[in-house]
């Protein structure tokens, strides 16, 4: 049970509120699954998990603050890129990048959730994207190494978002992202050694 606590970024939780919070999330995805994102109310997630909406709202402002933060737990659940030594950064870059873009691509309907949640202007929502946006830039840097560019590093922080983004628009599917992101990256670091 103690890694329901260290998956949340809420570490104050005690393991019963953890248990809750994960409840709400699963249950999350079950609803987006069945109902889809227009569907989908923290009131209906809240009878799904078995609880109270009120129980629901303490934790989830909203249901945009609710998808965000079962992106939030894939991205920090996701194991760290396994690195062979022997690779070169660009091979390493690419195993991360593939990893992050195919988080959600097995789930259509949370992947288009996600990218319309993300983008609100919920507060909650603006806190956890800014930590999915650090988690993914600290393994950007992880695969690139210590001596990384950060302009190089920041360009590959925008073109991650702007894939993820423009595939939740529906304009390219998940599975095409990680050969997109290696075009891409290969491009950059090209011109960027």
């Amino acid at each position: 049970m103690s890694s329901l606590v260290s998956t949340n970024p809420r570490q104050h939780l005690s393991e019963r509120q953890a248990i809750t919070v994960t409840g709400l999330t699963d249950s999350a995805v079950e609803e987006l699954r069945e109902q889809g994102y227009d569907g989908l109310t923290v009131r209906n997630v809240a009878a799904r998990a078995g609880v109270a909406p009120a129980t629901a709202y303490n934790y989830f402002t909203s249901k945009d603050h609710l998808i965000t933060e079962v992106f939030w737990r894939r991205l920090v659940a996701l194991p760290e890129t396994r690195h062979d030594g022997r690779q070169s950064p660009r091979t390493r870059l690419n195993s991360t990048l593939a990893d992050i873009a195919l988080l959600v691509a097995d789930e259509p309907a949370l992947a288009a959730a996600c990218s319309v949640a993300m983008l609100g202007s919920d507060p909650d929502v603006r806190r956890l994207c800014d930590r999915i946006g650090l988690e993914m830039h600290r393994r950007v840097v992880a695969a690139l190494g210590p001596d990384a560019d950060p302009t190089v590093t920041r360009a590959l922080d925008l073109i991650i978002s702007g894939a993820l983004v423009h595939a939740g628009m529906g304009h390219m599917s998940y599975d095409e992202l990680p050969e997109l992101l290696e075009q891409m990256s290969d491009l950059l670091l090209a011109r960027n050694p």
